[in-house]
């Protein structure tokens, strides 16, 4: 199985167009401890040929030409991408597709709720019916994902649920959303052959199932959107702390880096990082805390192969 990182960022990328905040001016300066990192989207393949992405990024176009393997191949028009699977219904994971609308045939798998956010707009209609598929899938039951033609892509999905909330712009005004475990925040466990890897860009928390889920994995893409509960209130940049946000912090005793000490995975890689967290730095002591730890931190164009 192949993996492409195709953006490691959380919303807004690196450096994130209206922030005049240190670490993106040094981004945006071509600092070479400071690598520019678009929003958080993978490609997973069984052939190198026919690829599925997690996510569909604001960002994907740009995305798609730093790619080769995601560029046109034969014809007119063609394309490798599969299908894309969708974990929610945040802008960061679903505006891409609107990049995917000049009638080419390819396949959106999500949960029922997922699906549901898409049909309730009509904008995404725009993605043609006849041509593209809209898959829903049930949460804790793998399925295989299929080619355009409805032959196997020799991957097999299984969506599971972690702790989460509702996207920002479907939050009820005045009310603080609930954390919980549903349909509407997933993780995305694929695996081809005896080959797996989990891909969890959003969760609010380790929960005892989730770790056990983990145990002995090959490869875990994990969120890593923020470095302490209360950055981003800190640095001034926001009033919300990453809980409310729906993310666990890494550092603290609750954190990413403390959950994961009793978790056997043979590679552990960081995604879905802010702005404001320092890891984005190469020199910076939370980035070196993290390499110690086993981790690595994701960026793009970033290969891996199981």
């Amino acid at each position: 199985m192949k993996i492409r990182i195709l953006g490691a960022a959380a919303g807004g990328g690196f450096p994130q167009w209206n922030s005049h905040a240190t670490a993106c001016r040094r981004a945006r300066t071509g600092d070479p401890a400071a690598k520019p990192r678009t929003q958080a989207s993978v490609a997973v393949s069984a052939d190198g040929a026919h690829w599925f992405l997690l996510n569909a990024s604001p960002d994907l176009r740009q995305q798609i030409e730093a790619n080769a393997c995601l560029h046109p191949k034969q014809g007119l028009r063609s394309s490798p991408i599969a299908g894309v699977v969708l974990t929610n219904a945040d802008v960061d994971a679903i505006a891409g597709l609107l990049t995917l609308r000049e009638r080419q045939a390819f396949s959106v798998y999500g949960t029922a709720r997922t699906q549901a956010v898409l049909d309730a707009n009509p904008i995404f209609e725009v993605l043609a019916r006849d041509l593209v598929a809209r898959r829903p899938l049930t949460v804790g039951q793998a399925e295989r994902l299929v080619l355009p033609d409805g032959s196997s892509s020799d991957l097999t999905i299984e969506l599971f649920p972690v702790p989460g909330k509702v996207p920002l712009y479907l939050e009820e005004a005045g009310r603080t959303p609930e954390i919980v475990e549903g349909e509407g925040t997933v993780g995305a466990h694929v695996s081809s052959g005896a080959r797996s890897m989990f891909f969890i860009p959003s969760c609010a928390g380790m929960t005892a199932a989730l770790a056990q889920r983990l145990q002995g994995a090959d490869l875990v893409l994990f969120d890593a959107t923020l470095w302490s509960d209360d950055e981003m209130v800190r640095a001034g940049l926001g009033s919300k702390t990453g809980l409310r946000m729906g993310h666990m912090s890494m550092s603290g005793p609750h954190g990413t880096l403390a959950a994961f000490r009793t978790i056997a995975v043979k590679r552990k890689v960081l995604i879905h990082i802010n702005n404001s967290n320092p890891i984005l730095l190469d020199d910076s002591p939370e980035r070196a805390a993290v390499t110690a730890a086993g981790w690595g931190v994701g960026f793009d164009g970033m290969e891996i192969d199981l």
